[in-house]
């Protein structure tokens, strides 16, 4: 049993990558970001919850093309795991047209001119798009995603948030 639990480790880390030093999640969670609708929302709403923060942007072709995926998992692990998105923009009316084209069925929120500070502060040195962070409910990050998400990223990180 631990053999095959270190092989699945082994698997799940070579896919979606942990850094060497776990980025410190403090100022994310003491940031307020701006809703859909404009309004400022303090991320320490979902400090203590699994998460997935996914950093995309309107004009990112893999950003948009990994929204079906976030949406079905966000669906699949309502109320156990939650899944959200920040947008780097800073224009709350251009990311509601977008989410009306994209339906986007998870939390969206806005960067504002900081979401590459913020995405450099989190383990993603070059601010690339799009950035995906594993964080269980410790508030530690269990693993990250530079890159394209897929299906199997999603499932092979359910088990490490869920974890006590």
């Amino acid at each position: 049993m631990k053999n095959l639990l270190a092989a699945f480790c082994l698997c799940l880390f070579s896919t979606i990558g942990l850094t060497q030093e776990r980025p410190d999640m403090a100022p994310f969670f003491a940031a307020s970001l701006l809703d859909a609708a404009g309004k400022p929302v303090a991320m320490s709403t979902y400090k203590g919850k699994p998460l997935v923060v996914n950093f995309w942007a309107r004009w990112c072709p893999p950003c948009r093309a990994e929204i079906p995926e976030l949406n079905e998992f966000s669906k699949q692990h309502a109320g156990k795991i939650t899944v959200l998105g920040i947008g780097i923009e800073d224009d709350p009316a251009a990311v509601k047209a977008f989410a009306a084209d994209f339906p986007i069925r998870y939390p969206v929120f806005l960067s504002g001119p900081n979401g590459p500070q913020m995405m450099q502060m989190l383990g993603n040195p070059r601010a690339g798009l799009p950035f995906t962070l594993f964080v269980d409910r410790h508030g530690r990050v269990v693993g990250q995603k530079l890159g394209l998400l897929r299906k199997n990223d999603l499932e092979a990180a359910a088990p490490l948030l869920l974890a006590r």
